[in-house]
């Protein structure tokens, strides 16, 4: 009879270690969507500062009007 108390708290112990185990791999998941957006955001806005560059003369100043 005592055996039997040992094999549940073994088996919560495991129940414990998959939910810590699927908590921090959909932690990690939102982690990297988050940075993923954010790296398009920033090429996105790297690439708008270049377009209005190219419009200028080849020395990267704007046209005086």
């Amino acid at each position: 009879m005592t055996g039997d108390q040992g094999k549940g708290a073994g088996k919560t112990a495991v129940d414990a270690k998959d939910s810590r185990r699927d908590r921090l791999k959909l932690a990690l998941r939102e982690n990297l969507k988050r940075r993923k957006s954010q790296a398009r955001g920033r090429s996105d806005a790297a690439s708008s500062e270049n377009a209005d560059v190219s419009l200028d003369d080849a020395s990267g100043e704007k046209p005086h009007r």
